[in-house]
């Protein structure tokens, strides 16, 4: 075998992600107000881009990578171009829109304090108990250790933490869910022996729907079972419910607007969140000016590209959703027309080759997005969903499946429920091709109980 060497000419084809295409590619599935943060960054990082009020139509060029940036700046500048957004005209919001800001639980708690007479160490053993509350309202601190810490006595600690348990909401400050309930039983003067050994002892039982088991170890009736339990459900197990918190509250902004118009459905992106920027015009001496200094010059070229870059991505995630709202529109129509009953299986690739793009650019185009419709506020991924074969072979979305579940356990009788099994004949009778396990799957998703725990005696 004779070894040498040898000088050989390939040619290869490969895909190198650029930082270009990478941004480009972030900016897709970003949110509506994911977008907005992301721009404020941006602003801060490029000193050429600017927000504006108003401009001309979009009018961006593809940029040439590598070092020298073949950009017609003059053309640019010349044509007094912005490449921004067009201006929309913000409609004013009306005053009732406007939503105070929901009181924490601590502050609720502070405001009862005041009106404590108290000395000053037991305001501040109050405001500790009252400053490490759990997200459920409850005092979860082991007495000993802490008291040990605080340097008092565990019997001061304890009298602390009833005198918070004296305040609103009822059960706050509670150890545990059966302290919650007794104490909010005790103010209701609705306490027994009965409803406090079901608190303290059956809990787990009756959250698993064993009544028939309860009543035996109490030796009562079902029924008066039932009467009791009912009590305990209508106490609030979660003290803190309907405060709010330190966090921000978070509110839904949907990506995109489906209307109806003249029996014609119009697609509307969503960027009123979205600041127009453009490239500042201040950069244009610079670039202009012959006797500027090389560094100087490259700087501004390589920021001015990449704002560029950053503008065509935004206009591309526009164009983008628009196409693919566009495309939801003709497969769905009838959804839109009649309900969740009429909702179509689709994937990602039916709306990939509708669109003519790939199927990770439609997977990244509806992460995270919301769209509102006619028909209410939802996900993009709602539209997206396995089908089963019904008996003419045709494919029925999991989703009408769903929401045939959840009507037939709406009209169901409590006292007899319908298993699990019996939902599956149900549908099967209905043309549906279905097992029991998807139908357990599909309840649990839907958040509904077993059999034994919706059963009513």
């Amino acid at each position: 075998m004779k070894l040498g060497y040898q000088l050989n000419m390939t040619q290869t084809q490969k895909l190198i992600m650029t930082p270009e295409l990478r941004q480009a590619i972030n900016v897709l599935q970003l949110s509506a107000l994911e977008l907005n943060n992301f721009i404020q960054d941006q602003l801060l990082e490029n000193p050429l881009l600017e927000v504006i009020d108003e401009g001309p139509p979009v009018n961006s060029e593809t940029a040439d990578e590598g070092e020298k940036f073949d950009i017609e700046w003059q053309e640019y500048f010349h044509d007094g171009s912005d490449l921004g957004y067009r201006h929309q005209t913000k409609e004013a919001i009306p005053f009732e829109h406007y939503v105070p800001q929901t009181p924490s639980l601590e502050d609720f708690l502070e405001e009862q304090l005041r009106y404590q007479q108290l000395n000053d160490e037991d305001i501040a053993l109050v405001q500790f108990v009252i400053g490490n509350l759990d997200a459920w309202g409850y005092f979860s601190f082991p007495t000993q250790e802490t008291a040990l810490e605080l340097e008092v006595s565990p019997e001061k600690l304890e009298e602390i933490v009833r005198l918070v348990q004296t305040f609103e909401p009822d059960g706050v400050g509670a150890r545990s869910l059966s302290e919650c309930l007794i104490i909010q039983l005790n103010k209701k003067n609705k306490l027994t022996p009965l409803l406090e050994r079901l608190a303290n002892e059956y809990l787990e039982d009756i959250g698993l729907g064993k009544l028939l088991k309860v009543a035996v170890a109490l030796n009562i009736s079902v029924e008066e079972l039932q009467a009791n339990v009912d009590i305990l459900k209508k106490l609030n197990p979660k003290p803190s419910a309907g405060f709010g918190s330190n966090q921000e509250t978070r509110f839904i902004v949907p990506d995109l607007l489906i209307e109806k118009i003249d029996q014609e459905y119009i697609v509307l992106v969503n960027d009123n969140f979205t600041p127009r920027i453009m490239v500042s015009e201040v950069y244009k001496e610079i670039i202009n000016n012959k006797q500027e200094d090389d560094l100087t010059k490259t700087f501004v070229e390589r920021k001015l590209h990449g704002a560029l870059w950053l503008i065509k991505s935004i206009e591309q995630r526009r164009i983008t959703l628009y196409r693919i709202a566009n495309a939801l529109i003709d497969i769905q129509r009838d959804f839109l027309d009649k309900g969740k009953n009429y909702l179509l299986p689709l994937t990602l690739k039916d709306v990939a080759q509708k669109v003519e793009v790939h199927e990770s650019t439609v997977s990244r185009a509806i992460a995270n997005k919301y769209v509102q419709t006619p028909r209410g506020l939802y996900p993009l991924k709602f539209f997206f969903s396995s089908g089963i074969n019904n008996n003419t072979g045709k494919k029925v979305s999991s989703q009408v499946i769903k929401k045939t579940i959840e009507d037939i356990i709406f009209a169901e009788d409590p006292k007899e429920p319908f298993s699990d099994q019996a939902l599956c004949d149900l549908l099967v009778n209905k043309g549906f091709k279905i097992a029991r396990r998807t139908i357990s799957k599909y309840r649990e998703e839907l958040g509904i109980l077993s059999t034994a725990q919706r059963k009513r005696y």
